[in-house]
């Protein structure tokens, strides 16, 4: 039993002494460790110590940098500051010396101006000595005059006006009669003038629309295929754009026939794409044609706006200027509405400089002024109430309206633009060849002019010349004399003006002669 135990003291004594061992060698390493972590913290708080070291010195020296530079930026400024005061004190001695030179001169000018009032009341007081002289001898002279006389001074002043008055009328009377006389002399030649230079200065293009389109074919066997199967294209294309199509033995010739320009020539566009492209069914004309009216109606608002673009007028509201394109596919008289509207645009500005007016002005009035002769739809309104009407709607000045409105009369003219509007549209409409008439009725309003003559006594011969712009009467010298002859001439003018309707103006030309024949032999 004690062999047994003894074995196992010397065991567990083993394990002790290991298990002390032990710990006395970890305690060993944690005092190295200890030791070593001693002096890494302590080389690490030197190092901090020094970097804190350069970092501070470093940052004293930046300070210190800017500290200077502060301080220099702040030189400059006092050094500018001075500067300025230095400058403004240099204006205020120069403006102090300035004062004092005038304040010096206001004192020379004062003194001479004391002594020039003493000279002036000294002269005062002289020529007040004086007109008392002279009224008392003026009251002397009156009294010798009203002795001599045998009239008062109030008597002598009454008849002396009413000499005066007399006189006066006299005179008045003839100086009224001659300026009246020479104003409607240079009146005339004025206006004479102001017309002849404005329609000189214009040179104009004349066209002639009729209400009938040819459309040219390369052969004749393209009219089996406008016309189609049992006439189904050409009643498509009639429908579509509200145009009569005529196809008969005209070689190579198609006839369209439309009162409305605008339809004519969507009708002749549609029918060159069809025939060019070749593809002629009712589907295809349908789209060629609305393609066409979109063409057309784009076509009308480029053409408004060259119009503008050429007569220099800015600002007119884009209806107006699509109702200015829509004036190339109408005609009054024969006669093209936009190339008139725009020959009577220039007419106008030509004539207000001539007068003095605002030409740009008169441009617009004389562009828009036919305006009411293109409706969308149909009115029974005159062209030139209708036209107002749209001006007033879009804005235009009450000038242009008025010029428009009455430039056939349908209203007051208010402005000096609507005379000038009327008589620009009289020179472009009544030019020779400018408007076509058919010609039984223009030969019957040439003879209706003669008959108004032939209806006077005393009437022996009369002519209708210049395409009816002029009536000529001859009458007899015995049985109408000079002033019988004026008043004639005035009632002829008004029976034309009352019975008859023609464009323009007709002037009325009575020629009174004497004649005395012998025969020597």
């Amino acid at each position: 039993m004690d062999d047994m135990i003894i074995p196992v003291v010397a065991g567990l004594a083993g394990l002790i002494l290991g298990l002390i061992i032990s710990k006395i060698s970890e305690k060993s390493k944690g005092n190295k460790i200890l030791s070593a972590t001693k002096k890494e913290s302590n080389s690490l708080i030197k190092q901090a110590k020094v970097e804190a070291e350069a970092l501070k010195k470093d940052k004293i020296l930046q300070a210190k940098e800017k500290f200077i530079e502060l301080k220099s930026e702040h030189e400059k400024v006092i050094l500018n500051r001075e500067k300025k005061i230095s400058e403004v004190e240099k204006r205020t001695r120069e403006k102090e010396s300035q004062i004092q030179s005038q304040m010096d001169k206001t004192k020379r000018l004062n003194t001479s101006l004391e002594h020039k009032e003493k000279d002036l009341n000294h002269k005062l007081e002289h020529l007040d000595k004086k007109e008392d002289e002279v009224s008392k001898l003026h009251m002397r002279h009156v009294d010798l005059l009203e002795q001599i006389s045998g009239f008062s001074a109030d008597e002598a002043k009454k008849e002396l006006v009413n000499s005066l008055k007399d006189e006066a009328k006299t005179d008045a009377m003839g100086f009224i009669q001659s300026t009246l006389e020479e104003a409607k002399l240079t009146a005339e030649q004025e206006a004479r003038k102001v017309v002849l230079s404005t329609i000189q200065r214009v040179g104009v293009e004349q066209a002639v629309e009729n209400c009938v389109s040819v459309f040219n074919l390369e052969s004749d066997d393209v009219k089996g295929r406008i016309i189609g199967r049992e006439g189904r294209n050409i009643r498509a294309l009639e429908a579509a754009t509200g145009v009569e199509i005529i196809v008969d033995d005209t070689p190579e010739a198609i006839i369209l026939s439309c009162f409305d320009p605008v339809r004519r020539e969507i009708a002749r566009l549609s029918m060159h794409k069809l025939v060019t492209d070749g593809r002629i069914h009712p589907a295809r004309i349908e789209e060629v044609v609305a393609k066409t009216e979109k063409q057309i109606t784009q076509e009308i608002i480029e053409v408004g706006k060259r119009t503008v673009i050429d007569l220099g007028i800015h600002g007119l509201h884009p209806e107006l200027i699509k109702t200015v394109g829509r004036m190339k596919y109408r005609s009054s008289y024969g006669q093209n509405l936009l190339q008139h509207s725009r020959e009577v645009a220039n007419l106008c500005g030509i004539m207000a400089s001539e007068l003095g007016l605002n030409p740009k002005l008169a441009k617009r009035a004389g562009l828009l002024h036919d305006i009411g002769k293109v409706p969308d739809t149909e009115s029974e309104l005159p062209h030139a109430l209708l036209g107002m009407q749209w001006a007033e709607k879009y804005g235009e000045k009450q000038d242009v309206c008025n010029a428009i409105g009455a430039h056939h009369d349908e209203i007051e003219m208010k402005s000096l633009f609507a005379p000038i509007v009327q008589v620009c549209d009289a020179i472009s409409g009544a030019r020779p060849g400018a408007r076509r008439q058919v010609l039984d009725s223009y030969i019957q309003r040439l003879k209706d002019l003669e008959d108004i003559a032939f209806g006077f006594s005393g009437v022996q011969k009369a002519y209708a010349i210049q395409a009816g712009r002029e009536l000529r009467v001859m009458v007899e010298s015995g049985k109408v004399n000079d002033s019988k002859a004026a008043e004639l001439s005035f009632s002829i003018s008004q029976k034309i003006q009352n019975d008859m309707t023609y464009p323009g103006q007709v002037k009325v030309t009575v020629i009174r002669e004497t004649r005395a024949v012998n025969v020597a032999k």
